[in-house]
């Protein structure tokens, strides 16, 4: 049995998460539950599944329970964890997920945040500590999934994306779209801010950085393609030009059972499959980055290393909780990024107080400007 602890308990990762463990309850066993400001649904979940440890950002409304109320960092040090999921939002995971891999857990990490902020130190406390990371983005996991038995060198990385719920509009008409638009993701079901980063593209550059670090391939050997129907969930490429893909209609649920289980694959119905009595189309166009200016400032700004990727995450996250406040337009978005990074005077990154100082500064100047010029 494994000891799990959930970090994002009540996001769309973390519930679906818990479907796992319900549909395998002889191999999980929930230690420590932390959510934002969703205290009804913890509640329930801290009921049903009863763990020893908890967290909320809210305390009230919280049932009445025997669990340690425990922060993050701590919880995700907990000797008996077996595995960490790490399926916050923005920066709250990154401490976390360092704390976990210096105690020699597993991080099944579903937010992105952390390797773009940090990639070179979680790599680096990976093979200093002896704790792994477990891919559950649907993307970077398709791709471990693809390499799985290969000694065979990488020619390219290929990731899929479903081009959001605007690529077919006019570049013209996106000063107009509001939060409820950019929600409405045309094939993924995911919270509020990996929806707006789709949208943007913002998630995809994301995606980019979290495979470049996970994979150790070169920034100019990952692609991108726009795969509308989204069941091609991302192809490798090796020297000899065979190409490798991971398919399934896009459920998170995969992704996440193959970490919890890896490298085992178990049946569970719970997961669709793919129903050979339908026709399938797959397309693949070429990505324009002229439609998606969030995509190649994120993978511009990464390349420059050092503290500018810490400033990219946080900007980002300021920006898109301004745009769903209705405080910034959708077009503004990369502007109010683009800004905070030309004002950075970068450090190189390589101890965590520089990193946690650079998201401190990002954020705070984000806000700066957004009320100074928005």
């Amino acid at each position: 049995m494994k000891n799990l602890v959930i970090l994002g308990s009540t996001g769309s990762i973390g519930r679906q998460t818990l479907d796992i463990v319900r549909a395998f309850p002889q191999e999980f066993k929930v230690i420590g539950l932390a959510a934002g400001h969703n205290t009804k649904l913890l509640s329930k979940q801290i009921q049903e599944f009863k763990p020893k440890h908890i967290y909320s950002l809210a305390t009230t409304n919280l049932p009445t329970s025997e669990a340690s109320f425990t922060s993050l960092s701590e919880m995700a040090s907990i000797p008996e964890v077996d595995i960490v999921i790490v399926a916050t939002t923005g920066s709250a995971g990154l401490i976390p997920t360092l704390n976990a891999l210096k105690e020699g857990k597993s991080v099944a990490l579903s937010n992105k945040e952390p390797i773009v902020m940090a990639g070179h130190l979680i790599k680096l406390y990976e093979s200093l500590y002896g704790g792994h990371i477990l891919p559950v983005d649907s993307e970077p996991s398709a791709i471990w999934q693809c390499i799985q038995g290969e000694d065979n060198e990488i020619r390219r990385l290929i990731i899929t994306a479903s081009g959001g719920p605007f690529r077919e509009w006019d570049t013209s008409e996106l000063d107009s779209v509001t939060p409820s638009q950019a929600l409405n993701h045309p094939t993924w079901a995911m919270g509020e801010k990996i929806t707006i980063d789709s949208a943007t593209l913002m998630n995809k550059a994301f995606e980019v950085i979290e495979s470049h670090w996970l994979f150790n391939v070169e920034w100019n050997s990952i692609k991108v393609m726009i795969h509308p129907q989204s069941t091609i969930h991302s192809m490798v490429e090796f020297q000899d030009g065979s190409v490798k893909a991971q398919l399934g209609p896009p459920d998170m649920r995969l992704p996440i059972q193959y970490a919890l289980f890896y490298p085992n694959r178990l049946s569970n119905e719970l997961i669709p499959k793919l129903d050979t009595n339908n026709v399938y189309s797959f397309d693949l166009k070429p990505l324009n980055p002229d439609r998606y200016p969030c995509f190649e400032l994120a993978l511009t700004t990464a390349k420059n290393g050092g503290t500018f990727p810490t400033i990219l995450s946080s900007a980002d996250e300021v920006a898109v909780n301004a745009f769903l406040k209705g405080k910034l337009s959708f077009t503004q978005i990369p502007n109010l990024i683009e800004r905070v990074i030309n004002e950075h005077q970068p450090s190189s990154g390589t101890d965590i107080s520089e990193i946690i100082e650079a998201d401190r500064w990002a954020t705070k100047r984000s806000l700066q400007i957004l009320e100074e010029y928005y």
